[in-house]
């Protein structure tokens, strides 16, 4: 390995601070490296080309109140495979927050568990007092890396390859970029180049979506009226449709005057938007369908069946949970909202009737899953497979992979053993490869035992025999979550 330390960022954070979230697999890194030559156990395949990148929250200075575990600064890890060898880097997002905590010092925004907030400049996004820290989410869009975060802000765009950053994203065409800022959870449609977005806010009509083209122009923003604040993460979208959603878990409407943002289930349905996307010839208006009432972070793929639009997800069944027994108790309702097995996710499908307006929905599998990929390829098409993340019990942590046959109902689940702990995994489609499982699964993984950290390369038809290849990086990294696989094809015009 040739490794390089680049830059090391000063922190303030507390060592003796005994939050959860600030230590363990979470320990928070403030060095920025660059590695090539990267060493490697196994054999990583010829065929491996593209770039890996994952988002993480990892704070800088010692929090005003309360931290939660979504605070943290954005920083981007990137791995490149290429040829049988892999390179490295990592780099802060140099957010505006970012920057001006830097020049002070110290932290200047409190977070999203401390209420009323603390903090001393106006915020970013949907809740007004939270620091944009994009952190949240990446895609690949344009030839540019863009970050989010998830209560809307800027998309911070950087190099996918080098994370060479250029700042906030400024799109020409309808009024340029959304003074509502964007969600996290755009998507690429690949078929297309287009990026697809959203976004929400306390303010009538609470909450809008865009299409901005393959050159980065925004050719199309609307609103999409709901009758209230409301608390949407992800969306979905097919060939026709860009799909949004109004559950019932938002704030407390009678709180939010005194500065409180509580979250509570109401007494309503779930609902989801059918918007139609420009350029396609079906009738312009909204289309609403009511579902069960719930609560769900992130959807997997959505697609057209003749009168019906299908949406495969992870609904919770228990989205408001009691605090976390066992926990120490000032963090134990955090600790509950950020534990897979408390919230209790699975894969679900939504099915709904264009001709008769209804909706059927039903279990895809039973198990605790959240956080799944598939094969980009089939985006808007029938997928078999989907590969979902395992929760470690009580913590924000992932310790194992699941492959589901949706045809056969089989599952494959793998764990990666004790004190190990991975990330959100995107499949790479193998060039050439005719099956739909024909690829690789990559995912960051931080060993606890061994103190490093390596990126672990997983054939995708067979997880059980566990990772082909273990990519050993210049440091140990903390925890994340968001991440997205680029083909080395998508990455020529940037090299």
């Amino acid at each position: 390995m040739k490794a390089k330390l680049v830059n090391r960022v000063h922190s303030t954070i507390d060592p003796a601070d005994p939050h959860p979230y600030l230590h363990g697999a979470w320990t928070p890194m403030f060095e920025e490296w660059d590695a090539d030559a990267l060493d490697v156990e196994g054999s990583l395949p010829m065929d491996l080309d593209g770039v890996y990148l994952r988002n993480s929250e990892n704070p800088v200075h010692q929090p005003l109140g309360k931290y939660h575990p979504f605070d943290g600064d954005g920083m981007l890890h990137a791995i490149r495979f290429r040829g049988g060898r892999a390179s490295y880097r990592n780099r802060f997002v140099r957010t505006a927050g970012f920057l001006a905590e830097q020049n002070a010092g110290r932290a200047l925004w409190s977070g999203l568990a401390e209420m009323p907030p603390r903090s001393e400049r106006p915020g970013w996004g949907a809740q007004g007092a939270l620091k944009d820290s994009s952190s949240t989410d990446v895609v690949v869009h344009a030839g540019r890396a863009l970050t989010s975060f998830y209560q809307c802000g800027e998309l911070y765009q950087l190099d996918p390859q080098t994370l060479q950053q250029f700042g906030p994203a400024k799109w020409e065409g309808e009024g340029g970029f959304p003074a509502e800022g964007v969600s996290a959870h755009a998507k690429v449609d690949t078929t297309t180049g287009e990026l697809l977005f959203f976004n929400y806010s306390k303010q009538a009509p609470y909450m809008h979506c865009g299409v901005v083209s393959a050159e980065g122009r925004l050719h199309h923003y609307r609103p999409v009226p709901l009758p209230g604040p409301r608390l949407p993460h992800d969306m979905a979208y097919t060939r026709h449709f860009m799909i949004l959603c109004d559950f019932p878990l938002f704030w407390d409407a009678a709180l939010l005057p005194k500065g409180l943002h509580v979250a509570r289930m109401h007494d309503l349905p779930s609902r989801f938007a059918l918007v139609p996307r420009p350029g396609t010839d079906i009738d312009p208006d909204i289309r609403w369908f009511e579902a069960a009432p719930t609560y769900a972070l992130h959807f997997v793929n959505a697609w057209e069946d003749g009168d019906e639009v299908i949406l495969d997800g992870y609904r919770q069944r228990c989205p408001l949970p009691p605090p976390l027994e066992g926990a120490p108790k000032p963090y134990a309702m955090l600790m509950a909202y950020t534990d897979l097995h408390s919230l209790k996710p699975q894969l679900w499908r939504w099915r709904f009737d264009l001709a008769r307006g209804t909706t059927r929905e039903e279990p895809l599998d039973e198990g605790v899953t959240e956080f799944g990929t598939f094969n980009r390829n089939h985006a808007m098409h029938p997928h078999r497979y989907v590969y979902s993340a395992l929760g470690e019990h009580g913590m924000f942590l992932f310790n194992g992979l699941c492959k589901h046959d949706l045809r056969t109902g089989n599952n494959q689940p793998v764990l990666f053993g004790p004190g190990i702990y991975g990330s959100e995994a995107p499949f790479a489609p193998r060039p050439g490869g005719n099956a739909e499982d024909d690829g690789y699964l990559v995912s960051f993984v931080t060993d606890l035992n061994r103190d490093c950290s390596e990126c672990w390369v997983y054939a995708a038809q067979d997880l059980a025999a566990g990772p082909i290849a273990k990519v050993r990086l210049p440091a140990r990294i903390p925890s994340g979550t968001h991440a997205c696989w680029t083909p080395g094809s998508a990455l020529r015009h940037s090299e």
